[in-house]
């Protein structure tokens, strides 16, 4: 690292299940619309904890964050072995391998041994499931949110924003989402489990959202260390929680993603190709890179034509086509350099021409490393086709799918310049199935006005119920309903939702 880094402070504030919006610019003041966007997305976490898996406080003293965590005694542990007062007690013994415990971690051990607990699990001691001590490669616990338990740094950055910004102090502090980083998981080959190859990429990728989408679509994901298998997750990963047909939250994100204008890069973890491990650093790193690039610096249509990024092309290979540009585009060399020099001395000993270039490592394993995800792609696009479910995803989501299943739509592939217009902010907003969606949305919204206006005529009328109308108001409310049904009724309103997701009329 440079002699001069400083480590940024970084607030988590969403994970697996997050609350979204989509706003337009034209409504917020006091904002930092630095890629002059139709639209804002503000995003909100549903959790109070966060399903952490601390793989690295297998070492003493390595995860200062897991072992502070797991001090606690309002914890969520899960697939520890649990300890016994008299095998604490030998490691306590044991001083000098005792000390490379964070003071929390060593703090929680001796107070076990002082309260005389039954059993006390360590974070260094995943639960034993094998043979020869054999242990879990799943060690969970539940993370208490840290804006939550140190609110202090949220209230630091908020006040340097407002200060940054100049915003009053009676104004409200808008932070919408400005960047996308998605972590995406590889692994080599394992022929002897029946699992492929699955590192293609190198540290960070950037895909337009044909490609971006197509990924979505498939989500298809390496092999965790905590898990045995491999595969397609489905769209957005979370089909099995969700009751909904999976276009319809693939609907909604295209038309966040072209409204706001937020570009996707993914980020490696595990393995650059099939040589070279890099577990969870790059994922690590990206961030530490994000926060010192200007917005002007990460626009993706500036660092292609500046050279900082690299198209993939398709490619020949054993008298196969490989269709290697569903990857995107790749940092280069120069990238490296100037943006990670930020934070390197020398960068390009740390992210040299085979971390780079992943097809340098073996050009068998990237070639088919991306017959994998075509192969994944075209099998759930079919999947799609089969349940007939096609049928309720927006036209360009639908072009996706038929790509993605045959190679082609209408005879174009997803390179025509017609298929990559569909995804454009000037053919969402002339679409007529984007004000379709407007529509849906205004209709919607007065049949749920006129639901509240009727229960509450209905509600004031009832002569038992006088007492209780007067205590709760509900004339005032229902004064308060008529205007808002009068106001979601009118021509202006269905004008005002432009720059919306809308609602799915499906």
């Amino acid at each position: 690292m440079r002699q001069d880094f400083y480590a940024a402070d970084k607030i988590q504030t969403e994970d697996d299940i997050t609350a979204s919006v989509v706003v337009p610019s034209r409504v917020l003041s006091n904002i930092h619309n630095s890629h002059n966007a139709t639209s804002q997305k503000f995003a909100v976490n549903c959790e109070y904890r966060l399903f952490q898996r601390p793989d690295e406080a297998i070492n003493r003293g390595f995860d200062h964050q897991a072992e502070e965590d797991m001090a606690r005694d309002d914890n969520f542990i899960s697939n520890y072995e649990p300890l016994s007062l008299d095998q604490v007690k030998k490691m306590v013994l044991k001083a000098a391998d005792f000390d490379e415990f964070t003071k929390p971690m060593q703090d929680f051990l001796k107070s076990a041994i002082k309260n005389q607990s039954t059993y006390v699990v360590c974070s260094d001691q995943p639960r034993i499931v094998g043979e020869n001590d054999e242990r879990s490669k799943n060690p969970r616990y539940l993370q208490i949110r840290d804006d939550l338990v140190h609110p202090m740094s949220v209230y630091v950055a908020e006040r340097g924003i407002r200060l940054a910004r100049a915003i009053p102090a009676d104004k409200p502090l808008y932070t919408p989402v400005n960047s996308v980083l998605i972590g995406r998981r590889n692994n080599p080959a394992d022929v002897q489990n029946g699992i492929r190859g699955l590192a293609v990429y190198n540290p960070i990728h950037y895909q337009p959202l044909p490609e971006l989408f197509m990924d979505f679509i498939c989500s298809l994901t390496g092999k965790s260390p905590s898990t045995t298998g491999a595969g397609s997750e489905g769209a957005l990963t979370k089909s099995p929680f969700n009751a909904l047909v999976p276009t319809a939250d693939l609907n909604n994100a295209l038309v966040s993603y072209i409204l706001t204008g937020l570009a996707g890069f993914s980020t490696s973890a595990g393995h650059v190709g099939p040589n070279v491990k890099v577990d969870h650093d790059v994922s690590l790193l990206v961030p530490e890179i994000w926060c010192r690039l200007s917005p002007a610096e990460r626009d993706p249509e500036a660092l292609i034509r500046e050279k900082y990024l690299e198209p993939i092309p398709d490619r020949e290979h054993n008298g196969e086509k490989i269709l290697a540009s569903r990857l995107g585009y790749r940092i280069t060399e120069k990238f490296v350099r100037v943006y990670f020099g930020r934070v390197f001395d020398n960068p390009s000993k740390v992210f040299d021409d085979a971390i780079l270039r992943p097809e340098t490592q073996s050009m068998d394993a990237f070639c088919d490393g991306v017959k994998y995800i075509t192969e994944a792609q075209q099998r759930v696009a079919r999947e799609y086709i089969a349940d007939k479910s096609i049928a309720t995803a927006c036209p360009p989501i639908s072009a996706l799918l038929m790509i993605m299943a045959t190679g082609a739509f209408e005879g174009k592939d997803v390179l025509h310049p017609d298929i990559r217009k569909m995804f454009t902010l000037e053919s969402l907003l002339s679409s007529d199935w984007y004000r379709v969606r407007l529509e849906t949305k205004q209709k919607r919204d007065i049949a749920l006005w006129q639901r509240h206006v009727e229960y509450m005529a209905a509600f004031d009328k009832l002569q038992t119920h006088h007492v209780e109308a007067d205590r709760l108001h509900v004339r005032e409310r229902l004064l308060q309903a008529r205007a808002e049904l009068a106001r979601v009724s009118a021509p202006e309103y269905l004008q005002s939702l432009q720059g919306t997701i809308g609602a799915d009329p499906m």
